[in-house]
């Protein structure tokens, strides 16, 4: 799938942001406001098809977006790696 060269620019400007110092983290995970994702994109709003787009450019860097409504969670997609897993055993089901 070929993405519009602003939701590659925009997805690189996200990832480079994680591998920064910042808000006394050496890189991590963190928070966006819409408004600053809207102005790395150039655009004046984002709709659902562009947020989309760019949380599927994000997972192809490895990066997981969460769209919070009035801003956005940047995390690395391996941070899931180690998390528990539910299975049946745990899953109570309606009798």
């Amino acid at each position: 799938m070929k993405c519009s060269p602003w939701i590659e620019e925009t997805s690189a400007e996200l990832t480079r942001l994680y591998q920064m110092q910042f808000g006394g983290k050496e890189t991590g995970r963190y928070r966006i406001a819409g408004k600053l994702v809207r102005r790395l994109a150039d655009r004046r709003r984002l709709y659902e098809d562009d947020i989309r787009d760019l949380t599927r450019a994000m997972l192809e860097r490895g990066f997981i977006l969460i769209d919070m409504e009035t801003f956005f969670v940047v995390m690395s997609a391996n941070t899931f790696v180690n998390y528990r897993r539910a299975n049946e055993d745990c899953i109570r089901t309606p009798e």
